[in-house]
């Protein structure tokens, strides 16, 4: 048995008088950060022999002009262990293990930093715990790297900017650029997350979390081979605008990016550390840095999918009337969805008044009413969506009158900002919708930071370049690269709003962009691997429902797949090349892979499932899949568990396999 120092935490004074330095270790031994206080305080971080990240100075600065970590003055120190279990049922597993070591800094000043190691990585945060209010000028964030690292990062889609403040109101939805840290671009900013690539084939996921009443970090390239923090100052003055007069435009800001109460924590500051890539979708730190849920009983969140007509354009076919934003349209989607066992509708916009910002202004061509009312006589719930400014002007209001008539919850979009002010709406948000037993979808928004543990109630997150993308984007933007890179890097935050489920699918040579008729990149079996592979408690199927009754099997499918797990694992895969996984609802697994666009042979070793024998669906990539994106093909055979599962994956292709035991 371990002594316990040895167990909990290793701490030195080095031998020079200048500097006092301690070392936390994981709980496993392999990670330590070792922090020295001298003129500042400096980080470093280790992973056995490798580097992560080199010596990096931290610190706080105040509009009074006092610098947290500057000079500190250490008064005391406290360590502790932390070994137990979070349990979660709108989660991507059932049980989570938490289990870390913890170093806490005390300084004179008023303020502590806290260090915690973990098994899956490390994070540090401020603590202030000052008796009045203090503004926050900035937070250096400063990481050094003694290596010229490949990263993997998306910048905010501004091509050439001038300025960091144009960058500053983005949807944060970019593909990613592959860049040394040398050829970064200094004009550009990069949100999070983003992977750096160590040795040893090792990767860093740099992200934060528990982000509140506090502006989200974005990171520039340094001096030398580093890293800055950059942070949004916060708005002094806002004016409605945008999209259809939905969105909040900055016009000034003030000279400080944060104010805040004297006594609260600062986000953790979070790097997710791999010894291989396919530990990073199973990476649970920022879930588990976040706070715990406000929600007292969250027995009313009802997780489920969702048919959604704005990317299919609201285009049926078949039918005896003009399909559109009309009642017997929705009608015709909540009967689909009734039908397949679909839990939810969605209403997306153009439900309210263009251009009002008034959610209490619908179109004569629209009874909500009604429809909520047809959609429960068919166990079919409704959801609506709204823009920023509208739900902002009006929550309280807003939330009780749709609450009252029976809606489900609201798809809150085009927020576009991450400073502080925007960041607080955020929590407000969740607050008001809890408290009406809402549920929300928040788009145009910035990544997950473990707000959906605070408020489970938030069921998902946009954040990310999802399936909407190919109604306009040209055949140079590579999604099939995209889906295989993403999940190891964007989905490590948290659960994503990509809006798989495309029944129209285009080879590499075929894809096009058509707005009223879309189309997938990649095959058949690439979107229905997608249900499996992304993380998605609240999931679109984003096709026509005319489409989807033309093919029963992919719907079928579709439709009975779970949207939250008891167990979730990687098998296998590398970033931007592949990625098969695992998930588990009851006594039912289902395994998906996506390849990029090329060719693959992928061997399954299904040793994780109890001995017996099991009856498997699979789909998979039809002979001709690579010319008809369209083709594949369903078989259903019996195995054991200890045998393994080969599937061919053609160009941009997939599979998905549901698994029950006989």
């Amino acid at each position: 048995m371990k002594t316990l120092h040895m167990l909990i935490i290793s701490i030195f004074l080095a031998t020079s008088l200048m500097a006092e330095s301690y070392v936390l270790e994981s709980p496993d031994g392999k990670l330590q950060v070792k922090v020295e206080i001298s003129d500042n305080i400096r980080f470093s971080v280790n992973h056995e022999q490798t580097e992560v990240i080199a010596l990096s100075p931290i610190s706080m600065t105040l509009s009074d002009g006092s610098v947290w970590g500057q000079k500190p003055k250490l008064k005391s120190k406290k360590t502790q262990r932390i070994n137990r279990i979070i349990g979660s049922t709108l989660y991507k597993k059932r049980e989570i293990p938490d289990v870390y070591n913890e170093l806490m800094l005390n300084f004179k000043g008023n303020y502590s930093v806290i260090f915690r190691a973990y098994d899956q990585g490390v994070a540090y945060r401020f603590a202030a715990s000052e008796k009045d209010s203090i503004w926050i000028q900035n937070e250096e964030v400063n990481l050094q790297f003694s290596h010229d690292y490949p990263m993997i990062v998306p910048y905010v889609r501004k091509e050439n900017p001038k300025t960091f403040e144009e960058q500053f109101f983005n949807s944060f939805e970019n593909t990613y650029s592959h860049l040394k840290l040398s050829e970064l671009d200094k004009k550009r900013l990069m949100f999070l997350p983003l992977v750096v690539e160590l040795d040893d084939g090792k990767k860093l996921c740099i992200t934060e979390a528990n982000l509140e009443s506090y502006p989200g970090l974005y990171l520039n390239k340094g001096e030398n081979l580093s890293l800055r923090g950059v942070f949004a100052p916060y708005p002094k003055h806002v004016k409605q605008g945008g999209h259809n007069m939905l969105q909040g435009l900055v016009t000034e800001r003030e000279n400080y990016i944060a104010k805040c109460k004297g006594s609260r924590n600062f986000p953790w500051r979070v790097f997710a550390v791999s010894t291989n890539d396919k530990e990073l979708p199973d990476n649970d730190l920022v879930y588990l840095l976040a706070e715990s849920s406000r929600v007292k009983d969250t027995s009313w969140i009802k997780p489920g999918k969702v048919a959604w007509e704005w990317w299919n354009d609201w285009n049926l076919y078949g039918v005896d009337f003009k399909s559109g934003i009309n009642n017997p349209t929705y009608k015709y989607y909540i009967d689909f969805a009734s039908k397949q066992g679909i839990e939810y509708v969605i209403l997306d916009e153009g439900w309210a008044v263009n251009k009002q910002a008034d959610l209490l202004q619908v179109i004569p061509e629209i009874n909500i009413r009604e429809l909520i009312n047809y959609g429960k006589s068919r166990n079919v719930g409704i959801i609506l969506w709204a823009g920023y400014w509208a739900v902002d002007r009006d929550m309280e209001n807003v939330f009780k009158t749709y609450s009252d008539m029976g809606v489900k919850g609201f798809k809150v979009d085009f927020m576009d900002r991450d400073d502080q002010a925007m960041v607080d709406f955020y929590y407000r948000c969740a607050e008001t919708a809890a408290k009406y037993g809402l549920m929300i979808d928040f788009h145009g928004a910035y990544k997950p930071t473990g707000l959906h543990r605070t408020y489970p109630n938030v069921i998902n997150f946009e954040g990310v370049h999802g399936l909407e993308q190919l109604k306009w984007s040209p055949s140079s933007v590579d999604m099939v690269t995209y889906d295989v890179t993403m999940p190891y890097i964007r989905m490590l935050a948290g659960p994503l709003d990509y809006t798989q489920g495309a029944m129209r699918n285009a080879t590499k040579e075929n894809y096009r962009p058509i707005n009223s008729e879309p189309m997938s990149q990649g095959t058949r079996c690439r979107q229905l691997a997608e249900y499996v592979i992304f993380e998605s408690p609240l999931n679109m199927l984003c096709d026509s429902p005319s489409n989807y009754l033309r093919e029963p099997e992919c719907t079928r499918f579709i439709a009975d797949i779970p949207t939250v797990w008891d167990r979730t694992f990687a098998l296998d895969g590398k970033i931007g090349k592949y990625i098969v996984m695992a998930r588990q609802k009851n006594d039912v697994w289902y395994v998906g892979g996506l390849t990029n666009w090329e060719k693959r042979e992928v061997t399954v070793d299904l040793s994780f499932l109890d001995k017996g024998y099991y009856e498997v669906e699979l789909f998979s990539d039809g002979v001709n899949a690579d010319r008809a994106a369209r083709d594949y093909k369903r078989d259903i055979f019996s195995l054991s568990g200890n045998q393994k599962l080969s599937v061919t994956l053609m160009p941009g292709g997939g599979f998905a396999a549901k698994i029950k035991k006989k």
